[in-house]
């Protein structure tokens, strides 16, 4: 042990090993490239099973074996064996974007104002198969800009498991920027903000759910959509239904062909990419406090300017509104975690129910497996992820004034936190337990142990809670508010923006721009208007939410190895 080899390797073996590393690596990297994108998605549980489609021309349903994968994609096969033996799907599509209707009247007046019926014209309409085949069981997946899929399940039940399977995975495709750590992100999610307000569009909507291309090509697409709806709806011919099916194949193909040169081009700019970070943190680290003292000195003197033109419009037009906003999301949120909460503990007794009950072991593992499963069970889930969905319309009717449109986006963030929360608490108690339980306990001592486990979890449960709650307010409410302070501003103080550009300029740093400073200074202003108005609201004793303790929410993990807990 530790000692030299007796002898060296000659190059016939030095080649083999090489050979076999080369295979390692050829076999493994796929594997690893795989799973480094995978880490960036909570998962998702796997959902398969047998459903009827409509598809094909003219349209029919026929029978498909669906698949749900893991990170969001949907697959579906000719049929079981098909997809057991490792075969090529019929099709799969990522779930970026699309929404769930299980109503075939909802569906059906969907496609009619698709393709809406001008005054004067008549059209004879023609047999349509949906009409003619009413679906008992539907799931039909919805998409501004992709072909619309239709399938219809056997039962009820299936119907129900499908559908909060298929949101879930919605979900995790949408918000994978949004939930990323990276730098890279964040400054991916501010350049399109930033080049969408110099098309003119200051609002918020829910234009950056989805990958990086995605997010790009739903940006191209919004901006096509009415040039491609005037010159292509009034040439389609034949039933109002069967027009809106060839109007969604269309744009399909188009978004398509726009999301592969969108992909393209950022995989050229990778090096690029690459290169520019590489200088960046060469140029601005060894300079960054200076760097820092000057934007600081810039900033106060540009905050003088603009300090009277921002106040007006934060008190004449933003303060009347932003206690009741603020009300709503901090109600949300406390909802949504009582229910975490709730769901959390009812996990933990049951736990411990089964071991003051000396159940067998396997039993036992059992019940484990399942307690560790919660945060990515849709059926558990549901109860909480419903408490966010239920906000959605009056919360609409808030914010719509301000120009935000992304109360989709803002139901994803609340339910992801929902869920990073439950898999924190259940990775928590199942370390916690696995640490102080023995085979020396018995079953009572066993379950005493358990019990301090449980207060324990609930404690860090809350104690996060309260850091989520508050900043999850606090984000939402900047995402609402801020584009509309900037664009009631955009006049009013150009000239201040315009006289600062050369000091910038002579700073000589390429991190400093004059509308970063800005934007930073009505976000300042803002967030203390934020605060101040919490602060009001805890006062009076209406504020919602346990305290907090500023625990921040680590991002989802893969649950720790249980040993004797699962023994």
């Amino acid at each position: 042990m530790g000692g030299r080899p007796s002898s060296s390797l000659d190059k016939r073996q030095q080649q083999h090993l090489r050979g076999q590393v080369d295979t390692l690596l050829r076999n493994f990297l796929p594997c690893y490239r795989e799973q480094l994108a995978a880490s960036k998605l909570p998962r998702v549980r796997e959902h398969r099973g047998p459903l009827t489609q409509l598809g094909g021309h003219p349209p029919r349903w026929q029978p498909i074996f669906c698949v749900l994968r893991g990170d969001g994609r949907l697959e579906w096969f000719s049929h079981r064996e098909e997809y057991e033996n490792g075969g090529h799907p019929l099709g799969s599509t990522t779930l970026t974007g699309y929404t769930v209707l299980t109503s075939q009247r909802e569906y059906l007046h969907l496609l009619d104002t698709l393709c809406p019926v001008s005054s004067g014209e008549h059209t004879q309409e023609e047999s349509d198969p949906l009409l003619e085949m009413p679906v008992n069981f539907p799931l039909f997946l919805q998409h501004p800009f992709r072909r619309h899929l239709c399938f219809s399940a056997a039962t009820g039940e299936a119907q129900r498991a499908w559908r909060l399977a298929l949101q879930g995975g919605i979900r995790l495709r949408g918000t994978v920027l949004q939930r990323s750590q990276a730098p890279a992100a964040r400054a991916f999610l501010d350049a399109v903000r930033l080049y969408r307000q110099h098309q003119g569009h200051f609002g918020d909507d829910d234009v950056t759910l989805g990958s990086d291309a995605e997010v790009l090509t739903g940006v191209l697409m919004r901006k096509l959509l009415p040039a491609l709806r005037a010159q292509t709806l009034p040439g389609l011919r034949g039933a109002r239904r069967n027009r809106a099916w060839a109007w969604t194949e269309l744009l399909d193909a188009v978004h398509a062909a726009v999301l592969a040169e969108a992909s393209a081009g950022l995989r050229a700019f990778q090096p690029e990419k690459d290169e520019l970070l590489a200088v960046l943190e060469k140029t601005i680290r060894p300079d960054v406090d200076q760097i820092l003292r000057q934007r600081e000195r810039l900033a106060g003197r540009l905050r003088v300017e603009v300090q009277r033109p921002l106040e007006s419009c934060l008190h004449g037009k933003v303060d009347t509104q932003l206690s009741l906003v603020t009300q709503k999301l901090l109600s949300t949120m406390e909802a949504v975690l009582s229910a975490v909460q709730t769901l959390l503990a009812q996990g933990m007794d049951r736990l411990s129910r089964h071991l003051r009950g000396s159940s067998s072991g396997t039993q036992l593992r059992k019940e484990v497996y399942s307690f560790g499963e919660m945060p990515w069970d849709p059926e558990l889930m549901q109860t909480c992820y419903r408490e966010a969905e239920r906000s959605q319309r009056r919360l609409r009717q808030l914010v719509v004034p301000f120009g935000f449109f992304g109360t989709r986006s803002l139901m994803f963030g609340a339910q992801d936190l929902a869920q990073q929360l439950m898999a924190d608490a259940v990775a928590t108690f199942l370390q916690l337990a696995d640490q102080c339980l023995t085979t020396a306990l018995d079953c009572t001592q066993a379950a005493q142990q358990l019990e301090k486990v449980r207060g324990r979890v609930l404690k860090k449960f809350q104690s996060d809670s309260g850091s989520v709650q508050r900043n999850f307010t606090r984000g939402w409410l900047l995402s609402i508010f801020l584009p509309f302070v900037l664009h009631q501003l955009e006049g009013s103080c150009t000239v201040e923006l315009l006289e600062f550009e050369g000091d910038v300029l002579a700073v000589g740093s390429p991190a400093l721009t004059v509308k970063g400073i800005y934007k930073d200074i009505v976000q300042g202003v803002l967030l203390q208007m934020i605060d101040g108005d919490e602060k009001a609201e805890a006062q009076r004793g209406t504020r919602p939410g346990q305290p907090g303790s500023g625990t921040e929410v680590q991002p989802l993990c893969p649950l720790p190895p249980p040993r004797t807990f699962c023994s």
